[in-house]
């Protein structure tokens, strides 16, 4: 038995399904559903595959059965795996076997059910009929529905439907021996004519007439059986039958229905109503019934939890009464009140009120805790009840509640994760969290009307979203709505758009609102834990970790820690990865009203910036020690920082906190922390060089340029325009780059900074040289040569060699290239700047390939791959790559130019560089046409295609489209292969002529 198949259930008493933990499989076809459903009654067994042929085409197969039945298999493993279930499928000779204990199939529980039933059916027998009850309630529709099944699997069916009938005979036959003839004698004559000849329901029918008095009917019944028997068959009614007849003639006592029972206890049956309009929620169902279809012995305790206002109480209600009768003997239900700490029921008052339910007296109930619990377990032994215990607050208010006896469930709902519960007993637990958009949509079309909802699609769609697919929320929102018809959802969700959607989010004369259950939620919180929760939700992100919660209060950094997770074990707030955390969007504004109503004029915006501009000035001087402008002052420095002294450990918590970078600057230059804007964007430059993601820099560096304009320091504008043209630059917006450059040289000779003047020269080149206008970019080259050296900046004049060799490698001239490149390489050598020496090395080696040495340019490209990966600069590792992967496709080994490519793809996908992918892409293309291999090559040169068109680049267009005139001339098409050349010819005149690859940018 795998892993997995605690987690899945198998029905074949109805339409085949299968269901895991993500939902129901999706099978496709009347013949997936019959290999699986004729597997899944022999769950375990191994079914040849002659065997199974048979059952999809009888007699006649095609002579590509085998075949298509191994395609059917794999369709329903992938179905299997989709759903959450596993490897259930299994080839093993001479067939396939399903993996799956037979409890996971509702046949075999079926079987088993009723072979219980019959055990008791003597002694026992109102047991029994609750229990065949039970059995029968599992049967959907005609078994193994919509399988088409032929062959043998046709008398599987026919054997199915044998044994529901005499189910549904043993079930009469308890409920007569309980007293229940009247019934039966209304309910048997509607069997009888689907079975006139059947002689055990001939016989029930005539004993029930016989108990409520109608013996002449009995005797009838005997009579019209006796006569169709002779007319269809020549035969006469079983021996049984004839012996039930006698003793009907002479009125034996034995026949006489048994003494009255005594009048049973009323069962309890206290589930709430289902909630209306329930909508999705079919991963987690699956998994509540896969929790227990899974369970060899006793039931385990399925805990829902999750966040306040998500609806887990409307799901285990809802599963609840899905598997009602699984549970003959009672529903117990309670709400324990844990989320309020002065209200909450304590475990002894929970067991009066559950013993009651069970038809206890009071005078009957015990006075002690273990008393009482002794007697709870005591009446439910040997039964099956479930238990639904709802807001529960601990483990222990939980703990003396679970019932004993294998039939019994314990169904609990919290706010908590009862991780101490898993401790002392078998438990499953389903996470419960906001709905998927489609899903709150939906709720609110089942709520206010599908066809509203259709008619303002597009603002219904922002309504689902304001409410961030809290169940709570858009059930609040469309009762609003239901309350005014004519009202659009437009205007409505304007409304929920400004400052109080909180307080919008409330129904007149319904105290349970957003807020007011949020309040719940937050009431048994330590007062520590509530600050760290309240000062948590001014941060602007969407996610966080335990140390910026310790910065935000002063704590050390284990309190901070623990705050955090208590908030998660509360599910205030939910993990996201290791030491990651993020709010809900509707808590996280809940903690932000917390904060300004708790703490007016309180300094955790200071405290918030200050955290963010010593933790990156820290991994900045890491990753790039020479990049040392700024050295922010800080008034709240962090007790420890959240990543130690190491340049991987920097790069690996800033690529976590990256989708915080643009919004937390943002935020600090709305709340007018001005200086720290710009020194932020300054200090990540380093970690947007090694890892890429140009078009968030763009953001980041528009907020930094926008804050030292607000700031009127014209040095720190000059900075932060360089690095703005530099990121639209890097994303080939060469324009605006351009333009980027003129403001910040005019800035910067205006109060006469002349490294920076040296700087923006050389990004004004780097431009040109994209540009193909080479005359102007070795100019510009120049002058940046000249101001660095004249501001003594040994690094800029490093840089501007490596591009001056650069830009002679793009124009196909590579002798002149080596000389700047040689000096490059010695000074940043010298001053010990690893990034700008690997980039040299890669252009080293470019020139070296231009030459026709590829060797040479391989032992480049290796030592300038291990520096880049040394310092984690993947950017410029996907850069080297695909040079290196030249190398290989010049020396004719195609297999490792491809895996470099792929490679290559692989990390311009990872930083979002589309113009590095569009290339990773072509040169995958060209690698493919060059090995022969044209399907691949279309494939890939049409996506580098596709991709180019998002960022346009002509010369590198035109090297697609040469490749692609190759492509279809080798195809046989010589029309679309002149096409694509005259394309490319185009291309490369607009561009300038030809060239590869990019310079690298400061």
């Amino acid at each position: 038995m795998t892993a997995s198949d605690e987690r899945c259930e198998v029905r074949v008493l109805g339409p085949v399904t299968a269901l895991g933990p993500a939902g129901p499989a999706a099978l496709s076809g009347a013949r997936q559903r019959a290999v699986l459903g004729v597997l899944a009654l022999h769950a375990g067994a191994v079914l040849p595959g002659n065997r199974l042929v048979d059952v999809l085409w009888g007699e006649d197969p095609p002579r590509t059965a085998l075949r298509t039945l191994h395609s059917h298999v794999a369709r329903i493993r992938q179905a299997l795996t989709a759903c959450g279930a596993g490897p259930l499928l299994r080839t093993s000779d001479p067939g396939y076997v399903l993996d799956l204990p037979a409890d996971q199939v509702d046949a075999h529980r079926f079987a088993d059910l009723v072979a219980a039933a019959r055990r008791d059916l003597t002694g026992a027998p109102d047991r029994a009929a609750r229990t065949l009850r039970s059995a029968l309630g599992l049967w959907r529709g005609e078994p193994l529905a919509g399988a088409g099944l032929v062959g043998w699997g046709e008398r599987e069916v026919e054997r199915l439907h044998e044994l529901r009938l005499s189910a549904v005979e043993d079930l009469w036959d308890a409920e007569i021996r309980s007293g229940g003839h009247g019934a039966a004698a209304l309910e048997l004559p509607r069997l009888l004519a689907e079975h006139p000849t059947r002689e055990r329901l001939v016989r029930l029918h005539m004993l029930a007439l016989y108990r409520c008095g109608r013996h002449t009917d009995a005797l009838e019944v005997y009579g019209r059986l006796r006569q169709d028997l002779a007319e269809e068959f020549g035969v006469d009614p079983g021996r049984e039958l004839a012996e039930l007849h006698t003793a009907i003639l002479r009125r034996e006592p034995v026949l006489d229905p048994p003494p009255a029972a005594p009048a049973p206890a009323v069962l309890p049956r206290q589930l709430p109503a289902r909630v209306g309009h329930f909508t999705g929620r079919a991963a987690e169902l699956a998994a509540l019934d896969a929790a227990v279809a899974a369970a060899t012995d006793d039931l385990p305790v399925l805990v829902v939890t999750g966040p306040a206002g998500m609806g887990k109480t409307s799901l285990a209600v809802q599963w609840a009464h899905r598997v009602i009768g699984r549970f003959p003997d009672g529903q117990l239900f309670l709400d324990l009140r844990g989320h309020d700490p002065e209200r909450a029921v304590s475990a002894h008052d929970a067991l009066a009120h559950l013993l009651r339910g069970l038809d206890v007296p009071e005078d009957r109930i015990p006075g002690g805790p273990d008393e009482r619990a002794a007697l709870y377990r005591s009446l439910l032994h040997g039964k099956r009840c479930l238990v639904l215990l709802d807001n529960a607050g601990s483990a222990e208010d939980v703990a003396r509640l679970v019932p004993g006896g294998e039939g019994n469930l314990l169904l609990v709902t919290s706010r908590r994760v009862m991780s101490a519960l898993a401790a002392r007993h078998a438990t499953r637990v389903v996470v419960v969290d906001a709905l998927g958009h489609e899903e709150a949509v939906a709720l609110l079309g089942s709520v206010v009307g599908d066809d509203r909802v259709e008619r303002e699609a597009g603002a219904a769609a922002g309504l689902a979203r304001l409410c961030g697919g809290m169940p709570l929320a858009l059930r609040i929102a469309a009762a609003r709505l239901v309350g005014q018809p004519v009202r659009p959802l437009a205007e409505f969700a304007a409304e929920l758009t400004g400052a109080d959607r909180i307080d919008g989010l409330a129904v007149e004369g319904d105290s349970r609102t957003v807020r007011t259950v949020l309040a719940g939620a937050c009431a048994p919180l330590a007062e520590g834990t509530a600050r760290v929760f309240d000062r948590l939700g001014l941060h602007p992100g969407p996610t966080f970790g335990p140390h910026l919660g310790a910065a935000l209060c002063g704590l050390p950094p284990d309190g901070g820690r623990r705050a955090v997770a208590e908030l998660a074990a509360s599910h205030l707030v939910s993990a996201v990865g290791a030491d990651r955390y993020r709010f809900h969007d509707l808590i996280g504004e809940f903690a932000r009203r917390r904060l300004r109503a708790r703490e007016p004029g309180g300094d955790t915006a200071d405290r918030l910036v200050d955290w963010y501009l010593a933790v990156v000035d820290a991994a900045n001087r890491l990753l790039d020690p020479a990049r040392g402008l700024v050295t922010p002052s800080v008034a709240h420095p962090p007790a420890e920082l959240p990543f130690p002294a190491d340049q991987q450990a920097a790069l690996a918590f800033l690529e976590a906190e990256r989708g915080n970078l643009v919004p937390v600057v943002r935020q600090a230059r709305a709340w007018g922390h001005l200086t720290a804007a710009w020194q932020l964007t300054y200090l990540l430059t380093s970690f947007y060089a090694s890892t890429g993601h140009w078009q968030e820099r763009v953001e980041l560096c528009r907020e930094g340029a926008a804050a030292a304009a607000g700031l009127g320091d014209p040095a720190a504008e000059v900075e932060m325009l360089r690095a703005l043209g530099v990121a639209y630059s890097m994303t080939r917006r060469l324009r605006e780059a351009l333009e980027t450059n003129e403001r910040a040289l005019e800035l910067a000779r205006a109060i006469g900074d002349v490294p920076g003047q040296g700087h923006i020269h050389n990004n004004v080149a780097n431009i040109h040289t994209k540009l193909r206008r080479f005359d102007e970019a070795v100019a510009a080259y120049h002058l940046a040569v000249e101001r660095c050296a004249a501001a003594g900046d040994g690094l800029g004049t490093a840089l501007v060699l490596r591009n001056l060799g650069n830009a002679h490698v793009r124009m196909g001239r590579p002798e002149p290239a080596f000389a700047p490149l040689e000096e490059a390489l010695a000074r940043c050598r010298e001053l010990g700047h690893p990034r700008v020496e690997a980039g040299t090395l890669d252009t080293l080696g470019e020139a070296c390939l231009l030459l026709g040495d590829p060797d040479r340019a391989l032992t480049h490209f290796d030592r300038a791959l291990a520096i880049s990966r040394d310092i984690g600069d993947r950017w410029l590792e996907g850069e080297i790559l695909l040079d290196t992967g030249a190398a290989h496709l010049d020396r004719g080994d195609h297999g490792r130019a491809l895996a470099c490519f792929d490679r290559a793809l692989a990390i311009s996908r990872e930083v979002g560089d589309r113009h590095g992918e569009s290339c990773a892409l072509a040169h995958l293309g060209r690698g493919h046409l060059l090995a022969g291999d044209l399907a691949a090559a279309g494939e890939h040169l049409d996506a580098a295609l596709a991709v180019r068109a998002r960022v346009p680049d002509d010369h590198e267009e035109a090297h697609l489209h040469r490749d692609l005139g190759e492509l279809w001339e080798r195809r046989g098409d010589p029309v679309a292969a002149e096409r694509h050349r005259g394309t490319s010819a185009r291309l490369r005149a607009r561009a300038n002529a030809a060239g590869e690859a990019g310079p690298t940018e400061p």
